[in-house]
């Protein structure tokens, strides 16, 4: 895109800049549309595995719902506690949305459509991810108010628990694709068994797609590890004293990072852009399709679950942070390493 702009007589700085504005947009706003839509998405499976209707009212089968939603809060005053630290207090939401979508820069769309193709793009969005606790310690600390005090508490422990664990299940997979670069990861997947794509074939790995799967529902505080937000405790966690834009703000960072755990999902253990089968025809359908509908099936899994299974206790998601998934995960890193030195590397020198 650069050269086109170059071709119209800017300069390679100003098409440089220019180009990248264009693709930060090109992502970004259908990012913003897709939550609004899985927002919708999201109550409709609840409601259909509650044997409910779901929105069905603004709008055809009411997919205007978030629409009318989004205006509604845009519409209200942005109430800001008395007591409350007022510059971090309104800075708290601007943190978690932005950072939600820093991330998507380095996700490989198809065969080269991505905002940045970096070598180090999966040290990128664990670093990047790693911010979205300030924005939630923020907004809890400057509420000045003990619940979401509690609730920021909880939330930081909680993510910063899970994230241990998916940096080990990370390191699986950096190993044997031997890149941190995302579409690198993506292409080292082809040809398992000579027919399928994917890491979640290989014996050693699938356990680490499992787990990857579970750390991400509760990075995100999706239930069954929603205790940020526990009703019986928490009113509405760290974002209670929160309203309008800037509550908002929190809901649409929220929804972009469980969008991006289903996009890593996909891309890290099932094939990203890459169809599910290493079969010649399948290649005809562009990779955007295949990689858009394997978040769509991440997606429902994170609804399903959050429709079936009731919530954790603290101690328990915890236990299951530290006890569990902490060793196992780097068990595995042992198991995968030394795999690949006896077969890949031949042994010992």
């Amino acid at each position: 895109m650069t050269a086109f702009f170059q071709r119209l007589g800017l300069p390679f700085e100003g098409a440089w800049l220019l180009s990248t504005i264009v693709g930060i947009l090109v992502i970004a706003l259908p990012l913003m549309l897709a939550v609004a839509m899985i927002i919708y998405a999201d109550r409709k499976i609840w409601a259909a595995m509650a044997l409910r209707r779901g929105p069905n009212v603004v709008g055809p089968l009411g997919l205007l719902q978030s629409f009318a939603d989004g205006l509604k809060v845009f519409l209200q005053e942005t109430i800001v506690p008395s007591a409350s630290n007022k510059a971090l207090f309104l800075i708290a939401p601007i943190i978690t949305f932005t950072v939600a979508l820093m991330a998507w820069a380095v996700v490989p769309f198809g065969v080269g459509v991505m905002v940045s193709n970096v070598n180090v793009g999966l040290l990128y969005i664990l670093a990047i991810s790693s911010l979205g606790v300030y924005g939630v310690v923020l907004a809890g600390w400057a509420s000045n108010s003990k619940y979401p005090f509690y609730s920021a508490i909880r939330a930081s422990a909680q993510m910063i628990s899970y994230e241990v664990s998916i940096g080990f299940i990370l390191i699986t997979v950096v190993l044997w694709a031997g890149s941190f670069n995302m579409s690198a990861i993506v292409e080292s997947q082809k040809g398992y068994y000579g027919f399928l794509n994917g890491n979640g074939f290989n014996p050693l790995l699938f356990p680490m797609a499992i787990m990857f799967l579970i750390s991400a529902m509760a990075e995100t505080a999706r239930a069954p590890f929603d205790l940020t937000e526990a009703e019986s405790e928490l009113v509405a966690g760290y974002q209670t004293e929160y309203s309008s834009m800037a509550f908002a703000l929190f809901w649409l960072g929220e929804y972009a990072n469980v969008i991006l755990m289903c996009g890593l999902n996909a891309i890290l253990f099932w094939g990203g852009y890459l169809p599910p089968f290493d079969w010649a025809p399948l290649y005809l359908v562009p990779g955007i399709i295949w990689f858009l509908l394997k978040i769509a099936f991440f997606f429902f899994v994170f609804s399903w679950v959050k429709a079936t299974v009731p919530r954790y206790r603290y101690d328990q998601l915890m236990r299951l942070g530290w006890k569990i998934f902490l060793p196992t995960s780097l068990f595995f890193v042992f198991l995968v390493s030394g795999f690949l030195m006896l077969t890949r590397y031949g042994g010992a020198q």
